[in-house]
């Protein structure tokens, strides 16, 4: 039986893709401080060896802060941290210095990078950035994981929804 599919602007067929999963990206400035970036865009680009890559547009502080840095940490997010994140996806590091402080957001010391790790994630990856893309309007940047970890409780992932809302997914 032969499908028929209906032509519709871009934003139009966005639209029915959420739940969508969202990552939190951390970052470090020149003293240190560190900066958390929550995007949408991001996915497995190679297992071997294990590579991520991430899109953040080039007005957002965290682009440049990668630009310079050469690190990030992908981290993703648990229903136990939806205040940070919608704390640290509304806010710019430019306007705040220490934006983890500000919003309460617990970070562990990376093993490998700059970046901290994220606490409240279900999973952190240290990368070291290997290549840039620049994708229209979003630098793309791809790290290599140089270092891996889980969290040992099990936590709900955090998806974003088309409304705004933050949650979990519920399955039937």
């Amino acid at each position: 039986m032969e499908e028929k599919l209906e032509k519709v602007q871009v934003e139009d067929a966005f639209a029915v893709k959420y739940p969508s999963e969202i990552v939190a990206v951390s970052s470090v400035d020149s003293g240190g401080i560190p900066n958390a970036l929550i995007v949408g865009w991001s996915m497995t680009v190679s297992g071997r060896p294990p590579m991520i890559a991430v899109a953040i547009g080039h007005p957002n502080y965290s682009c440049k802060l990668i630009r310079e840095c050469g690190e990030f940490v992908l981290a993703y997010p648990s229903t136990k941290v939806v205040k940070e994140v919608e704390f640290c996806g509304s806010n710019s590091g430019r306007d705040i210095e220490d934006k983890l402080a500000e919003c309460g957001w617990g970070s562990v010391p990376a093993a490998e990078v700059s970046p901290p790790l994220l606490a409240g994630c279900l999973a952190n990856f240290e990368c070291v950035v290997k290549d840039r893309i620049e994708t229209g309007d979003h630098a793309t940047f791809i790290g290599e994981v140089v270092a891996a970890h889980r969290n040992p409780r099990k936590l709900d992932r955090l998806y974003s929804f088309a409304d705004g809302r933050l949650g979990p997914v519920r399955r039937k």
